[in-house]
């Protein structure tokens, strides 16, 4: 995910770029990215929406828009990048890490350039910095004075990088580089003089002196006829030097560039500065070099380069640099090491801990031994105790600027003892996992390291196979990437076989890759590779760990939370937790929200081999069914359970509880997709009857979300119910994915299934699925012009329903009588029997779709009849509940009906945002 700022105000993301839609609501993100992680105050979010006098619902229409981002992040699942929205007081805070922002790391990556010694390397990061840039700043943006002040001073900060950027490259004697890159903003900044200055003086270094003079003569005439000024004092000196034709300037183009003298900026998008690393001193004769050498092919990780920087600045710091096996984490820190090695005159010392390897771990002693010697110490010197030699080790580093690397480190006790402690001492931990003890006792910095990202993955290839044969195939590259999970050692692996087999396209390795059976064994060669490096930090986790994530491997789905993690294990929920913590900080799980975890990819396939039991499959499914069915109850209480349970069922031993509708709902939303997993899972396992009991537990959300593509997953439940030989529910999938095809306009294919659907439940002996299916059956016979066939069929569910003692399915079917009647002009018929269904509420809490259907029916009988304002009155009622709960088909449907006898703006602006919230879901 990314936020951008340097260009159109827009969010990016995997599956392309949010809808931000109309220009206020880009207006009021723009204001929370210039200030993220701070409140910012309604009233100056009214400033940066209106010019003038604010309307009188303006704080109502900044609560709309702040809906509509909530619901976009909520889409992009914002909250797993760390992204939320929330609301403090009477202000707002966009929480962020900032660099998901793109001005954050332009302005990162210049204060990282400015501190750089070599030239090429400053070229390098300004060039990667200007490039974010995609326009105009605030592109798109209501363009209020607030947001236009931002945009300047945003502005101003990519001319002050031009010019560093040309500084750049004359002290690499590039002088016509630099005036190509000049000359353009100069072009487009004609009064700007420090931009002529510097144009001026590039063209003469270049020698092209006749030019620099004509470009001063060119600005002396436009600051006359525009300002009626004559040039500055920095302008006439470039134009005296030029015109004596000297060859030097007075000043000293090999100096570092320095930055613009510091401004107030309104609206700063970080107010971070990274310090500028100290002068290169001269590295005395004896000054230790124990690194290993520089990796090769290493590419991107700019964000966690900078990260590693950030940590290290400040007094004695300890910086802990975590990641999953295979991710890179040594191949950073050494690369890091090696850039910055001119900042450590006193010694650059490492050693690997072994912490995962077969080899064993080193001792205290044998590690600080191998530093005192490299420092100096005579080997008679050096104590034979852990302590005295400890002791030795910070003395020694007291005085010294030195970085220590400890690579692999298997736990907090494994490093205390090496620790330097010298105020100019920087300290690199490299682990697995997340060392929480370091941080508390020593105030470890952490570092992250996460997956590639695709781009930087296939660069990761081209590295090691050549450009020419990765541009050859640039979508089998990228496809290959992926396949590799974004996983350095898993790429190099792929980049060895195909390296060692020239005559092996990227397509064809990216196609066996495809195969999850073989793919682990193609991920490894010799003694390296992922399911080695798993297999070590495995080897590590306690038995009772090492049980649950041997099960984890069974879930079909991709996410998991305590509940279905210990369905899995055969554990309890509290059990489970812990050790998914536990597997958190050894990174063979992410959090990705509160409560839930999930695995990469390449992870997951190792713990599918690793021997789990077909016993967790089952346990993991019937707790899918007993979860849905609680959610069920929730979501539609009073509803009756749509099926009754196997004989065989293994009833979970705590299964998640749910309060009320909203959290039935959320998590449906959430687990969407891997309750489709687990019903094709069980599909695949033919265990027909959990399949298509799995898919009829998730009827509420069907009902809420009807145009969500539920078709696929109902016809597998229609296939596996008629595998199972159970009548009862062939007829009761037949009658929700009759509904479901009418919804969806294909009225004709769901005449097919509707029409034998009431006939099988009566043989089935099922009054209310029979009461369903006619009421399901009747909008179909309405939908091609049948009404009072519709009408005859509702009244004959309301009858079957009330027999049964089924009020849920009796509202519904006399809510679709309602309508019925309202399509053929019967107002007092309709009114009546809307009333009628709303009278049933009383016995239960009534789900807000059914309130706000029967409300807007009512509603429409009653303009029907002439009475306006009660009609009225009604369908403000039922808009006011869609849009409450979330329901957009109902409140298009009520705002809809309200339009038609009324002209209101607010409610053309209510219909349209209910609309934009419909449509971006189908």
């Amino acid at each position: 995910m990314e936020f951008r700022l340097l260009g159109a105000v827009s969010v990016a993301t995997g599956a392309g770029e949010l809808p931000l839609g109309p220009a206020k609501r880009r207006s009021l993100l723009a204001a929370l990215l210039l200030r993220p992680n701070r409140p910012v105050p309604v009233e100056r979010l009214t400033d940066a929406l209106w010019d003038e006098e604010p309307p009188p619902r303006a704080r109502s229409v900044i609560q709309g828009h702040v809906s509509r981002l909530r619901g976009l992040f909520a889409d992009a699942e914002a909250e797993s990048f760390g992204v939320e929205l929330v609301t403090q007081g009477t202000a707002y805070v966009l929480r962020m890490p900032e660099t998901l922002l793109d001005a954050h790391r332009f302005e990162e990556l210049v204060t990282l350039a400015r501190g750089q010694t070599a030239p090429a390397d400053a070229v390098a990061m300004y060039q990667e910095a200007l490039s974010l840039w995609q326009g105009p700043a605030l592109t798109g943006a209501h363009p209020s004075k607030p947001l236009q002040a931002a945009a300047h001073a945003l502005e101003e900060l990519r001319l002050a990088t031009v010019e560093l950027l040309a500084t750049a490259y004359t002290r690499l004697g590039e002088h016509a580089r630099a005036a190509a890159v000049l000359r353009a903003e100069a072009e487009a900044h004609p009064l700007r003089e420090s931009l002529a200055a510097a144009l001026m003086r590039a063209l003469r270094r270049a020698g092209r002196r006749s030019e620099a003079l004509d470009w001063f003569h060119r600005t002396r005439r436009l600051l006359a006829d525009d300002l009626g000024v004559d040039p500055g004092r920095e302008l006439a000196d470039a134009y005296a030097v030029a015109l004596r034709g000297e060859d030097d300037d007075a000043e000293d183009a090999s100096a570092p560039a320095q930055p613009p003298a510091t401004r107030e900026r309104p609206a700063s998008p970080s107010a971070y500065r990274h310090p500028a690393p100290s002068p290169p001193a001269a590295r005395p004769a004896e000054a230790v070099d124990l690194l290993p050498r520089m990796p090769r092919g290493f590419h991107g990780r700019t964000g966690e380069l900078t990260a590693l920087s950030r940590a290290a600045a400040g007094e004695a710091p300890v910086c802990l640099v975590t990641g999953p096996a295979g991710v890179g984490k040594t191949a950073l820190v050494v690369h890091w090491a090696h850039r910055n090695r001119a900042l450590f005159p006193g010694g650059l010392l490492y050693t690997d801990l072994r912490g995962f390897s077969d080899t064993g771990e080193p001792t205290h002693l044998e590690v600080l031994r191998e530093f005192l010697l490299a420092l100096g110490v005579a080997p008679r010197r050096i104590p034979e105790s852990t302590s005295g030699a400890s002791a030795l080790f910070r003395s020694l580093a007291a005085d010294r600027q030195l970085l220590v690397v400890l690579d692999n480190a298997r736990g907090s006790e494994q490093v205390r003892e090496l620790l330097p402690g010298g105020a100019r001492c920087v300290t690199v931990v490299t682990s697995r996992y997340r060392l929480r003890g370091l941080i508390a006792s020593d105030a470890a910095r952490p570092v992250p390291v996460d997956i590639l990202e695709a781009e930087d993955g296939t660069a990761l290839l081209a590295a090691v196979l050549g450009k020419e044969r990765v541009l050859a195939e640039a979508v089998a590259a990228r496809r290959l990437a992926e396949l590799c999970g974004g996983l350095p050692l898993a790429l190099r692996v792929a980049a060895a076989r195909l390296a060692d087999q020239p005559e092996w396209s990227l397509n064809a390795m990216s196609t066996t890759l495809s195969d999850e059976s073989r793919r682990l064994s193609l991920l490894d060669v010799e003694d390296t590779g992922v399911r080695a490096a798993l297999r070590l930090t495995v080897r590590g986790l306690p038995e009772d760990i090492a049980h649950h994530f041997a099960h984890l491997g069974r879930h079909p789905g991709t996410h998991v939370d305590r509940y279905t993690t210990a369905a899995l294990a055969g554990t309890d929920p509290a059990t489970a937790e812990a050790a998914l913590d536990v597997l958190t900080s050894a990174h063979l799980v992410t959090r990705t929200a509160p409560g839930r975890w999930t695995l990469h990819d390449l992870v997951r396939l190792y713990a599918r081999d690793l021997d789990a039991g077909p016993e967790a499959v089952l346990r993991v499914l019937d707790h899918t069914v007993a979860t849905a069915l609680a959610a069920a109850g929730a979501a539609e209480p009073g509803a009756e359970s749509c099926f009754a349970l196997p004989d065989d069922f293994r009833r979970p031993a705590a299964v998640r509880k749910f309060t009320n509708r909203e959290q039935a709902m959320a998590w449906y939303a959430a687990e969407r997709d891997d309750l489709a997993l687990a019903a094709a899972a069980a599909h695949a396992a033919r265990l027909h009857g959990r399949t298509w009991r799995i898919v009829l537990a998730l009827w509420p959300q069907m009902v809420w979300r009807v145009r969500d593509g539920w078709t696929p997953l109902l016809d597998m439940a229609l296939e596996a119910a008629r595998a199972d030989g159970d009548a009862r529910a062939e007829a009761r999938v037949l009658a929700l994915l009759g509904w479901v095809l009418t919804e969806e306009g294909r009225t004709a294919e769901a005449l097919v299934h509707l029409e034998a659907a009431p006939e099988l439940a009566a043989l089935a002996d099922d009054p209310r699925g029979e009461a369903t299916a006619l009421v399901n059956l009747s909008l179909a016979q309405a939908a091609l012009g049948s009404p009072e066939e519709a009408a005859e069929g509702c009244v004959r569910a309301a009858e079957l329903a009330r027999a049964a003692g089924d009020r849920h399915t009796e509202r519904l079917a006399l809510h679709h009588l309602a309508r019925h009647r309202l399509d053929i002009g019967e107002w007092q018929r309709a009114l009546d029997t809307a009333l009628a269904a709303l009278a049933l509420d009383s016995p239960w809490d009534a789900s807000a779709a059914s309130r706000v259907l029967l409300l807007t029916a009512a509603g429409e009988a009653l303009l029907g009849l002439g009475d306006e304002a009660e009609g009225i009155r009604r369908l403000e009622d039922a808009a006011c509940e869609a849009e409450s709960s979330g329901y957009d088909e109902g409140a298009v449907r009520a705002l809809g009906a309200l339009l038609r006898v009324s002209a209101d703006v607010g409610l053309r602006a209510r219909y349209d945002t209910a609309m934009v919230r419909l449509m971006a879901r189908t």
